[in-house]
C-alpha cells in the first residue's frame, strides 16, 4: 500500500487561517498588530527568496513586516546597533536576522544580541535553555513545524521508537529533545544519530517515525524503514536542473521507494518546507500576545 502524502502545504494553510482569526482579534479587541523585522546582510539569491516569502506571509496574515537589507561589507558593530534598536522599538514584537551571515560577522555575537522575547527564531541561548527545560518560550521553527505535522496527521508519537537522523542544532537536537518531553507530539523513545553512528539501517528498522535531516539525497532508503513507519524528511537537496532551468530536489529519503513501505511520508518539496516559515508567523504572533500580556 502507498503511503499516505503528508502535506506541509495544507497543513501550514491550515495553521495559517488559524493566525489570521487571531491577529485579525488582537487588532480589533486590543489595537494591537504583530510586527516583524527581517534583517537581511548582503544579496545572497538563496536568502533574498527566503525572507521575500517571509515578508509575503506576515503580510497576508495582517502582520506588518519590513525587510531592512545592508550592504554585504556592513560591520558587525552597525548591525549590533540596528538590532539594538529593533529590540527597544515597542513596534517590533520579532526580530530574523537572516543567515548565513558575512564571514567578517560573528552569528553569535548577533543571535545573542536579539531580545530573547523578540527571538522568533527560537535561537538565543535563552529560548534553547527554556526549550530543553519544556519552559514556554519560542520554539526553533522546523522542529515545531515538524511536530504539528505529525499530530496534525495523527501520527501517534506517545512510546514510538523515533530515530532522528542529524544533530545540528537548527533540527536534529531540538526535535529530538522536544519529541522526548511530556508534551503533545512527545513522550516518545528516541535514537539521534549522525555521521558517527555504527549501522544506521539498523536503528533505523526499528523505528516507528523517522526524521531525516542529514543533508544527504536519498540517504534513507526502503530497506531502512520498518513496514507503516511515519517519514518526515527534511532535507532538501538540489541534484540537477530541469530543461526549463528549474533545480531538480531531492530529499534525504528515497521518496518512490519509501512510500512504498511507510504508512506516510512528507514530499519533497511541499512537506517541512512550508511549515518553517508558518511557524515564524506563529511565534511573531505569539511575541506580540507576550508583549502585551495576553499569555
Amino acid at each position: 500500500m502507498t503511503a499516505k502524502l503528508i502535506s506541509g502545504i495544507e497543513i501550514a494553510k491550515e495553521i495559517r487561517e488559524e493566525l489570521t482569526v487571531e491577529v485579525t482579534e488582537l487588532r480589533e479587541k486590543h489595537n494591537i498588530v504583530p510586527g516583524l523585522v527581517t534583517i537581511l546582510v548582503g544579496a545572497d539569491p538563496a536568502s533574498q527568496s527566503y525572507v521575500a516569502a517571509k515578508n509575503k506571509t506576515a503580510k497576508a496574515l495582517g502582520i506588518n513586516s519590513e525587510q531592512m537589507t545592508l550592504d554585504v561589507d556592513t560591520t558587525e558593530e552597525d548591525l549590533l546597533k540596528l538590532v539594538e534598536k529593533c529590540n527597544a522599538d515597542p513596534a517590533v514584537n520579532g526580530i530574523l536576522v537572516q543567515l548565513p551571515l558575512p564571514k567578517h560577522i560573528n552569528e553569535a555575537n548577533v543571535l545573542i544580541a536579539i531580545d530573547p522575547a523578540k527571538d522568533v527564531d527560537g535561537f538565543h541561548p535563552i529560548n534553547v535553555g527554556k526549550m530543553v527545560l519544556g519552559e514556554q518560550c519560542f520554539l526553533p521553527c522546523t522542529p515545531h513545524g515538524i511536530l504539528e505535522m505529525l499530530t496534525r496527521s495523527g501520527v501517534e508519537t506517545s512510546g514510538a521508537e523515533v530515530v532522528v537522523i542529524g544533530r545540528s542544532n537548527i533540527v536534529g537536537k531540538p526535535i529530538a529533545n522536544l519529541m522526548l518531553q511530556k508534551r503533545d507530539g512527545g513522550n516518545a523513545t528516541i535514537t539521534l544519530c549522525h555521521t558517527r553512528t555504527k549501522d544506521m539501517a539498523a536503528h533505523c528498522r526499528r523505528a516507528d517515525i523517522i526524521i531525516a535531516a542529514v543533508g544527504v539525497p536519498k540517504m534513507v532508503t526502503a530497506d531502512m524503514v520498518k513496514p507503516g513507519a511515519a517519514i518526515i524528511d527534511v532535507g532538501v537537496n538540489r541534484i540537477g536542473q530541469a530543461s526549463n532551468g528549474k533545480a531538480i530536489l531531492a530529499g534525504d529519503v528515497d521518496f518512490d521507494a519509501v512510500k512504498e513501505v511507510a504508512s506516510c511520508i512528507t514530499p519533497v518539496p511541499g512537506g517541512v518546507g512550508p511549515m518553517t516559515i508558518t511557524m515564524l508567523m506563529k511565534n511573531t504572533v505569539q511575541a506580540a500576545k507576550m508583549a502585551a500580556n495576553l499569555i
